[in-house]
Formats: structure tokens, C-alpha cells, sequence
């Protein structure tokens, strides 16, 4: 019974125990240093021993032979205790110094934003005063808004004084938008600022270009945030390259850069932008470090124009980097990119994308606060990636896959691309590469020194009403609805061994199964690195045994379908199974761009719409409101998906190679365009509305396709609310007037985006432009049947937008809209269905 007390009193000693223990008379003994670090070398190898294997501490060590086990025991519970503990508190503290740093950063916030409530009560203020004042020239003389910026004097770029003077005036209006009021900053959609968050970030809807802001705690000392962030393309997917052609000391220690710098384009239907800017790094007198960058003046400074030929100049307005220490260690990082990317360049279906401030902060503000906190994670080791791979490792092969399908995507010039005859529909790209070869960058002796090259086959489409999170989610958990084995073999193959034997390539058979070994993601999953294995099985009896394997690695990212203006990517490439950190890879893959409507473009559209003809007539009742909240947001989602595949091929079989991959791609966009429909949440209602308002007959005959089905929802009943459904429908509706030569004389907004044109120029188009020569024909012998009857089917076809490009439609149907006395015909419509750029 005794000894029971006194065992539950050493146990509930705490930790006087670690260093105690009961000798024979029942005293408390210090542990001698020899028996704490014979104890500590034993908790080092097992922090949990056994009772065997603490019986065999006691006879190996005889300086222990004086303890009971059982205070053995007790002494490792506490050593554990006490470890755990300490972790305990070492991450409290962690956590404690995160939330005093980010507690800062909101009061930061939280007086910027006061500042600026003031500002507006002020400017208030002044605009009432300014209406009461009869004198307008004394009012014009004390007109001196608060929020300007200075504005850019034209300098001389030329000089080091000149510079030195652009570098100070770039300085001070970046850092009045990193913690100024210069910027009307509102929060990001759907990123709200918590503990457990990147961090704050806002974007600007009111000021010229696009801008956007971002401000974190980073675990990381601002030099070395700004030597990371100043390697844009390490970190911006985007990024082509960045040269520094001039660099010379300034005041305080800084430094000026005259950077050219080239930016991918992200799809190929757009050009891609470069940047001639100046660079200044200095240091503030609080100690906070700061890069800030803006362009130089002129669409001609810069480098040659030769080299700058593929790539259309846009504007870095005043950008930068604001880091300031801590105390305890880490840094407070602002970040600020303000850009006018020149989006008249681009048709105006893609306008969105280059207009959108969203965009801006997903691929470039957040990417960057992303990456660093990234390097952060992994310095400090709390980073631990599968297959015993180095973190810098694995973030070279996402660079490389996502820089090789760039590269392949925009097929620059100076690379060696150059595009191949398309026959004639020209739905696909075929572009080679002729001196493409693919050094590896440890060991240049594994080079594969192609004799042909490598060969693409890319193509862009338009996509309506699907998600793009989904649909990427699709294509990587269901690659066998897509994808053809027997090509992945090829590729593979020809990586593997250097040859080009695709017609001798052995029989094998895909069992249509794939496993999916994560390698590594980024710190919020919005991006996943990992290697795909295809289980394949060689049907030659000699060869049963022979694995027919075939391993991808992969990258994956823009799942999260809450991620306001997120690209998402499915980018992969054949690598051996040994997975060596030199591999070559021949990226191929899918790209999806939400394009983002603004919500005053519908009021506009429908707007500028009741000027035509048709709209004008169309229009009953008075007027109302158009709201843009009117509008169901699912049937106002649009995004371009761009494809891209590559093929190594040999000199001898281009031919070959390019029929086969030309009709490959073809396959995989018919495969995603079934798998699109099948996952649209949107589609055709079936029910017929019993009551419609017969004040507009032409509005209800555009809205019915007399055999049973509706063209609109059967709940929008009113007249207005079928103008609003009928310029939303996911199909392209288009109507031509009845005259010799019929000219079209309203589309949709679906049915604008196909031909690519505006309200303006829609009447300069004729209806015999839009269609081939097999849907001309088909037009000319069912025209009397549809004059007849009142509608007609036409089969499955191709059609041409403006620009010239081909579009494909899965079924088009023509019908007659009647005037109000329903006798006489007012123009004849036609209905593209499930139509898509090729």
C-alpha cells in the first residue's frame, strides 16, 4: 500500500520528476548528468520504450541499476510531457506574434479606410459648395482634388538625373496606393481576412487599367522577400522573360533597372504583352525595403523591334513591393500591380480578361504573396512533400510543364515555331519546331536530340454556362473519356527510347484505369503536383509480362470553384517511371479562362438593342427596369478553353505526325464539348407556357420553336422578362431581314460573341458570309420548305465569325418571325445550338 502512495506521487510530481527519482528509503534523488544523458539518448532513438526494452536499459547501463523501472517509466512520461509542452509553447507563441503582426496590419487597414471616409465627407463637402457657388471661375481656381496623383511630367528617360527623377515620382504615388488613399480599394470577392489566411486583398474598380493589392505576414526577411519577388518569371507563371539592360546606383543605397520584360499570352486567340519599365529599389528611414516599377514613356523605348515583334507594348502605371520588419522576426509584405494592358488588341469576346482587376489579382498580386509565404513554409521545414522529393525540386517541374505549354501556346518566332499549312477548315493550328531539343538542366548528356523536332496541334474555343473548376476536375478524374491511350504510348515512347516508331509501336491494350500519387501542392491546394500511372497491358503473348505502363506528370490547378477569376489548368507530360530530376517533358493540356461580364454590360446591351429594328418592335408596355440582378447569373457565364498538345516526331513522318495529331485534337475538343453539355447546368425547358402575353407576337414567336419546345424558360412570362431571357439564351439567335441580299439585323449577346462583332457592325454583315458552302447549299433546297411550313432543321455544320474563324454548331434551326397581324413575315431567325469556336 505504501509503495502504491508513493508511486502516485512521483506521477503526479510534474516535472520536479525529470530530474528525481526515489531511491531505496523512499527519498527523492537527483538524477546524476550521467544517468540524464544516458536517459536522453535513449528518448532520442524511441521517445516511447517498451518494457523490455527499458529493463534492457537498466542492465546495459549500470549507472541506472540503482532505479526501479517503474521510475523509468515515469521519468520518459515526463520527458514527453515536458517535449510536448514546449511545442505547445513555441507554437502559441508562433501564433502569437502572427496575430500581433496581423492585428497591425488591420489597424493599419482600418485607418487607411478612415482616412479615405474622410476624404470622401470632405470632397462631399467641397462638390455641395460648388453647386451653391455662382462664381465659377473663383471655384475653378480651388478646385485641387485630395486624391490626385502627381501626374508623370514628361523627363528625360535618357539621363541618370532624369531617371533618378522618374524613380522618386514612381516611388511616391507607389506607396500612396500600397497605404495611401490614391486607390479606391474594395475587398476581393470571396477572400475575407482571417487568422488563418494568406492574407488582405482588394482590387480597384474605378481607376484607369486594372489594379489590385495584397498585403501578408511572411516569415521571411525583406531582402530576401525582394530578391524573390524581383525573379518574376521563378514566380509568375506568365512571365516569358525579364532582362535588366541597365542598372545604377541611386541615393540611399538604391538601385535603378531599366527591365524589358515579356508576358506569355494566355490563350491563342490574343497577342502577348511586353513591358519596357524602370525598376527603383530603395530604403526608407523607417527601415522598410521597397521596389516599385512603372513604364518608361513611349510605345518605342525598349529593345529592338525585331525583338518585340510578336508582342503588343502594354503599361506598368506605378507597381510595386513595400516591406517593412517586424519585431520577433518576419516581414509585412504590400504589394501593388496596377496595369493597362491594351485590351482594344484583343476581340472583343476576350476584352473581359484584360479588363478585369480580378483576373490581375489571381495571376499576379495573390500569386506573389502566395509564392513567398510558399519559400517561407519550406525554409522553416513545416513543408514535408511524398516520394522523398526536395520542395525546390518539385516546384521546378511545375515551372517547366507550365512554361513548356506557354511556349507551345504561343509558338514565338524566336523559339523555332513556325505554323504549318492548315487545310481547310482550319479549326486546328498545326505549328513545329524544328530545332526543338530538350536539354536537361543537370545533365545535358540525357538531351534528346530530336531529328524532326516536335509538332502542335492547338486550337481555342468558347465555352457557354460551364464551370470551368468542374470541368477540369472531370477531365483529371476521367481521363478515359477523353484521352487515347495509344497516343500517350507514342509520346511516351519516343521520350523514352528517342525513336519515332509509331506505326511499328507493340499492340497494347489500356485497361482504362489510372492511379493518381500526389507528389506535392501549394500552401491553399491551389495547385497540385503529381504523377499519373495508366495501366496498360501488351497483347503480344511473348510480351504478357512486359509492364505497358505509362507515367505522366501532372499539374493541376483553379479547382476551387469559390476563386473569383481563378484559371484552371490541366497541364501534363510523359516522364520515365524512374522520375528523374532531369527529365525532358513535352507538355501538353487543357486551359480554362472565366471571362468576366461586367454587371452594367447587360443594361447596356439591351440598351443600345432597342434601336434596331426587330428590338424596337419587340419592346411593349412601358418601360421598366432593367437590373442587372434581374438576370440569372448562370446563364451569363462564358470562358475560352484553349488546347494544346505536342508530338515529337521524325523528319521522315511530319506528314504522318500532323494528320494524326490534327485529328487527335479534334477528338479530344468533340470529347469535351459532349462532356461540357453533359455538366452545363443550364438547358432547354420542355414545358410550354400556358399563359403569354399577346401583346408581342414577335416576341413569342422568337421565343418558340412551333414543335413543342421553348427556346425560353416557361417562368418569364412578361414581355421584358422574355427580351432579358432571349439576349442571355445560351444559343446563338440571329435574324436576317427578307431582301435580296438578307443582312442580319439583331443577335443575342451568344449569338454576337459567335461572329464576333457588335451591335454597330451587325448590319454589314450578310447572312450568305456566315455560312460554308455545304450549309449554303443546305439553306438554298430547304428554303421553300421553311417559307412553307414556318421552320426547318439544318444538320450539324460550320460556320464563320468575322474574324474568320470556324465555328461549329451541333444543329441550327430557321423559323419565320410574323408581324403583329401574324400574315405578313417580318425577318426570318436562326438558332445555332451548342455552338463553339474550333
Amino acid at each position: 500500500m505504501a509503495m502504491a502512495v508513493a508511486q502516485h506521487r512521483v506521477s503526479t510530481s510534474g516535472s520536479s520528476s525529470i530530474n528525481k527519482h526515489l531511491d531505496a528509503s523512499g527519498k527523492y534523488v537527483r538524477y546524476t548528468a550521467e544517468q540524464v544523458e544516458a536517459l536522453e539518448r535513449v528518448y532520442a532513438e524511441c521517445p516511447k520504450p517498451s518494457s523490455l526494452r527499458r529493463q534492457q536499459l537498466i542492465r546495459e547501463c549500470p549507472i541506472l541499476s540503482n532505479i526501479e523501472p517503474k521510475q523509468i517509466k515515469v521519468w520518459f512520461q515526463n520527458r514527453r510531457c515536458r517535449e510536448k509542452q514546449r511545442k505547445e509553447s513555441s507554437r502559441l507563441q508562433t501564433v502569437n506574434r502572427k496575430l500581433s503582426a496581423m492585428n497591425k496590419l488591420l489597424m493599419e487597414e482600418n485607418d487607411r479606410l478612415q482616412k479615405q471616409v474622410s476624404q470622401l465627407v470632405c470632397e462631399n463637402g467641397y462638390m455641395r459648395q460648388q453647386l451653391h457657388t455662382v462664381n465659377a471661375s473663383a471655384t475653378d481656381a480651388s478646385c485641387d482634388s485630395v486624391v490626385t496623383t502627381p501626374q508623370h511630367s514628361l523627363r528625360d528617360p535618357n539621363n541618370p538625373a532624369g531617371l533618378l527623377s522618374i524613380a522618386e515620382e514612381t516611388l511616391a504615388e507607389f506607396l500612396s496606393k500600397a497605404t495611401g488613399t490614391a486607390v479606391d480599394w474594395v475587398q476581393m470577392p470571396g477572400m475575407k481576412p482571417g487568422p488563418d489566411s494568406v492574407g488582405i486583398f482588394a482590387i480597384s474598380q474605378s481607376c484607369s487599367g486594372v489594379a489590385a493589392r495584397a498585403c501578408g505576414l511572411v516569415s521571411l526577411e525583406p531582402t530576401k522577400i525582394a530578391e524573390i519577388l524581383k525573379d518574376r518569371p521563378s514566380w509568375l507563371r506568365d512571365c516569358r522573360n525579364l532582362e535588366v539592360f541597365t542598372m545604377f546606383p541611386a541615393g540611399s543605397g538604391g538601385t535603378i533597372e531599366l527591365v524589358y520584360t515579356q508576358m506569355f499570352a494566355p490563350t491563342t486567340l490574343a497577342p502577348a504583352r511586353d513591358f519596357w519599365t524602370l525598376r527603383y529599389t530603395t530604403t526608407l528611414e523607417n527601415g522598410s525595403f521597397v521596389v516599385c516599377e512603372r513604364s518608361l514613356s513611349g510605345s518605342g523605348a525598349g529593345p529592338s523591334t525585331a525583338a518585340a515583334a510578336q508582342f503588343v507594348r502594354a503599361e506598368v502605371l506605378p507597381s510595386g513591393y513595400l516591406i517593412r520588419p517586424c519585431e520577433g522576426g518576419g516581414s509585412i509584405i504590400h504589394i501593388v500591380d496596377h496595369l493597362n494592358l491594351e485590351a482594344w488588341n484583343v476581340p472583343e469576346v476576350l476584352r473581359p480578361l484584360y479588363e478585369s482587376s480580378k483576373v490581375i489579382a489571381q495571376k499576379m498580386t495573390i500569386a506573389a504573396l502566395r509564392y513567398v509565404k510558399q519559400i517561407a513554409q519550406e525554409t522553416s521545414g513545416e513543408v514535408v512533400y511524398s516520394m522523398g522529393r526536395q520542395p525546390a525540386v518539385l516546384r521546378t517541374f511545375s515551372q517547366r510543364l507550365s512554361r513548356g505549354f506557354n511556349d507551345a501556346i504561343n509558338g514565338f518566332n524566336d523559339d523555332g515555331w513556325s505554323i504549318m499549312n492548315c487545310d481547310g477548315n482550319e479549326d486546328v493550328i498545326i505549328a513545329i519546331n524544328s530545332s526543338k531539343s530538350f536539354s536537361c538542366t543537370s545533365n545535358p548528356n540525357n538531351a534528346l536530340p530530336f531529328v524532326g523536332g516536335v509538332l502542335c496541334a492547338k486550337a481555342s474555343m468558347l465555352l457557354q454556362n460551364v464551370p470551368p473548376a468542374v470541368l477540369v476536375r472531370f477531365l483529371r478524374e476521367h481521363r478515359s473519356e477523353w484521352a487515347d491511350f495509344n497516343v500517350d504510348a507514342y509520346t511516351a515512347a519516343s521520350l523514352k527510347a528517342g525513336t519515332y516508331a509509331y506505326p511499328g509501336m507493340r499492340p497494347t491494350r489500356f485497361t482504362g484505369s489510372q492511379i493518381i500519387m500526389p507528389l506535392g501542392h501549394t500552401i491553399e491546394h491551389e495547385e497540385i503536383l503529381e504523377v499519373i500511372r495508366l495501366e496498360g497491358h501488351s497483347l503480344v503473348q511473348e510480351d504478357a509480362f512486359v509492364s505497358r505502363d505509362i507515367h505522366l506528370l501532372q499539374i493541376c490547378s483553379g479547382i476551387d470553384e469559390n476563386a473569383v477569376g481563378a484559371c484552371s489548368e490541366l497541364v501534363f507530360a510523359p516522364i520515365d517511371e524512374m522520375f528523374p530530376d532531369d527529365a525532358p517533358l513535352i507538355p501538353s493540356g487543357f486551359r480554362i479562362i472565366p471571362l468576366e461580364s461586367k454587371p452594367s454590360d447587360t443594361k447596356d446591351s439591351l440598351t443600345t438593342n432597342r434601336t434596331l429594328d426587330l428590338t424596337s418592335s419587340l419592346e411593349v408596355g412601358p418601360a421598366t427596369n432593367h437590373s442587372s440582378g434581374d438576370v440569372p447569373s448562370s446563364q451569363n457565364s462564358r470562358s475560352v478553353l484553349t488546347i494544346a498538345f505536342q508530338f515529337p516526331f521524325d523528319s521522315s513522318l511530319q506528314d504522318n505526325v500532323a494528320t494524326m495529331a490534327r485529328q487527335y485534337v479534334r477528338s479530344v475538343i468533340s470529347s469535351v464539348q459532349r462532356v461540357a453539355m453533359a455538366i452545363s447546368p443550364s438547358g432547354l425547358s420542355t414545358a410550354v407556357g400556358p399563359k403569354l402575353s399577346p401583346g408581342s407576337p414577335e416576341a413569342l414567336t422568337l421565343a418558340h420553336y412551333h414543335i413543342g419546345a421553348e427556346l425560353l424558360r416557361s417562368e418569364s412570362l412578361g414581355s421584358d422578362s422574355i427580351l432579358k431571357n432571349l439576349w442571355q439564351h445560351q444559343d446563338a439567335i440571329l435574324c436576317c431581314s427578307l431582301k435580296s441580299l438578307p443582312v442580319f439585323i439583331f443577335a443575342n449577346q451568344a449569338g454576337l460573341d459567335m461572329l464576333e462583332t457588335t451591335l454597330v457592325s451587325l448590319q454589314d454583315i450578310t447572312l450568305d458570309k456566315i455560312f460554308d458552302e455545304p450549309g449554303r447549299k443546305a439553306l438554298c433546297s430547304d428554303f421553300a420548305k421553311l417559307m412553307q411550313q414556318g421552320y426547318a432543321y439544318f444538320p450539324a455544320g460550320i460556320c464563320m465569325s468575322t474574324m474568320g474563324r470556324h465555328v461549329s454548331y451541333e444543329q441550327a434551326v430557321a423559323w419565320k418571325v410574323l408581324e403583329a397581324d401574324e400574315s405578313t413575315v417580318h425577318c426570318l431567325a436562326f438558332s445555332f445550338v451548342n455552338w463553339s469556336f474550333v
